[in-house]
């Protein structure tokens, strides 16, 4: 039986606190402070809500993402931009959901290369790096970026991002061995037997080395542990041999065959917290530690591809779903906050967020106006505890596969409507999220007038845009 999300999370705030990030609490007078507070904001790819012990993983150890939670706030309710990778990070980025979203699906777009990227974002969105930059800090996006291609007016150096470095587009990153990636706009050939993982990481942790005496936002966007399964060496973390192995034979696609996807799948995910400890390590290290607010999440749901097997790792949770669907294991994500002498430890937010909300956290808290058109609300009142928390008066999500998908929620009721773009086969479902977060019991037929209701909200959350049209012409 899985566990009710809340409860369990009422145990794990009162649990033992895990280690190394125990005494940095106590080392405030030797940490330097910087005017403006620092900003990691790391994204991992695929990742699902189960997957981290402090939300209830048993088989995988993840002690040092733990610790953040142990040591910070932990949310329960926090939502992703989007089901899937492109728009889920264009939410993130510009502050509006999937129904404003200039990017509200993956969609390729050819570059002058001969290589597909993705889809551009426009020149005139707003970042949250261009919110940075109004307070002259350092901005840098290291990792997986899908939101264009070289020299687009989506590369990150267009958009608010003094530094670059990973995968441009989000199809090249399926793959961990890669023949180049993209330093800014110059393409970095690599020799086929580089991890990119871990490049990445050094990358990372360069940025803040270089740049500890000022302020900084580093948006981290490993694509750990997105399929394809593999890591280097066959360095397994300790889990070879640990469970029962069907091994995965790729006979046709871009992932690699696997003959331990179990342990490999484990030990992508205790390489990415082994790499969380590292940078954690460097900025206490630089004496900045206490200066800087770190907050991890994943940009969807956990997949079911190259071999992974969420249902044994609980990769979901409790929840229904996973990457590409509008059922809580989809769209609800980790969402940890990590400000050592600000946000109060081991607490646990009840708080309903979503991706949306970051742009103008981070503009409440540097002080810079909030651009029109941002669907988002400050959770800066939640991480600090002073202020009045505004609240979400609906939520509001779209998908663009798998013959379209809408839903909207409002005081604890989801509609997700499927097969929108195909009209006859058109169809409802209700869910009562609180009393069923697992959503198993569809009552649409119960609940007509509270459809009725849902559908005018859902229909009135959405601008046209031409590419991004449901009903097929």
């Amino acid at each position: 039986m899985k566990i009710n999300p809340d409860t369990r999370g009422v145990i794990i705030s009162s649990g033992i606190i895990i280690s190394p990030l125990l005494a940095f609490g106590c080392q405030a007078a030797s940490q330097k402070t910087n005017p403006s507070p620092n900003v990691i904001y790391i994204l991992a790819d695929d990742l699902g809500i189960g997957d981290l012990g402090c939300y209830g993983q048993k088989l995988i150890k993840t002690p040092a993402i733990d610790s953040l939670a142990a040591n910070g706030v932990r949310f329960t309710q926090h939502y992703s931009g989007s089901t899937v990778s492109a728009p889920s990070r264009c939410v993130l980025l510009t502050g509006k959901h999937s129904g404003h979203a200039y990017i509200r699906g993956n969609k390729g777009s050819k570059h002058a290369d001969g290589v597909d990227y993705d889809l551009s974002l426009a020149k005139n969105e707003i970042t949250v790096a261009e919110i940075f930059k109004q307070k002259q800090y350092q901005t840098a996006c290291v990792g997986k970026w899908g939101l264009g291609g070289p020299s687009s007016q989506g590369h990150p150096n267009n958009q608010g991002f003094d530094y670059f470095f990973g995968y441009l587009g989000q199809g090249l990153a399926h793959k961990y061995y890669p023949k180049q990636l993209y330093e800014n706009n110059s393409a970095v050939p690599l020799d086929g037997k580089t991890y990119s993982h871990d490049l990445i990481m050094e990358k990372a942790l360069d940025f803040v080395s270089e740049n500890a005496s000022k302020p900084f936002f580093l948006y981290l966007t490993p694509t750990i542990p997105h399929a394809e399964l593999i890591v280097p060496d066959g360095e397994l973390m300790g889990y070879d041999g640990q469970f029962f192995e069907k091994p995965f034979v790729q006979k046709s696609g871009s992932y690699c065959s696997q003959p331990k996807p179990r342990a490999t799948f484990a030990a992508m995910v205790s390489r990415l917290d082994r790499d969380v400890q590292r940078l954690v390590d460097l900025l206490d290290e630089k004496g900045i530690l206490n200066n800087t607010l770190i907050i991890f999440t994943s940009d969807n749901g956990t997949h079911k591809e190259g071999g992974h097997d969420p249902e044994f790792f609980d990769s979901n949770g409790p929840f229904r779903g996973y990457k590409r669907d509008l059922y809580e294991g989809g769209i609800r994500t980790p969402h940890i906050a990590y400000w050592p002498g600000v946000i109060p430890k081991a607490s646990v937010s009840y708080h309903i967020s979503a991706f949306w909300d970051f742009l103008p956290t981070m503009a409440d808290l540097i002080g810079v106006k909030i651009p029109k058109g941002v669907d988002g609300i400050s959770y800066l009142p939640t991480l600090t505890g002073k202020g009045e928390q505004q609240k979400h008066a609906s939520l509001y999500f779209e998908f663009h596969e798998q013959g379209g998908r809408q839903a909207i929620m409002k005081d604890g009721w989801k509609l997700i409507r499927l097969n929108v773009s195909i009209p006859e086969k058109t169809t409802m479902e209700l869910y009562n999220y609180f009393q069923d977060p697992g959503e198993m019991a569809n009552v649409a037929s119960q609940y007509p007038e509270k459809v009725k209701e849902l559908t005018v909200l859902m229909d009135s959350q959405r601008t046209k845009d031409d590419n991004w049209n449901f009903v097929k012409k």
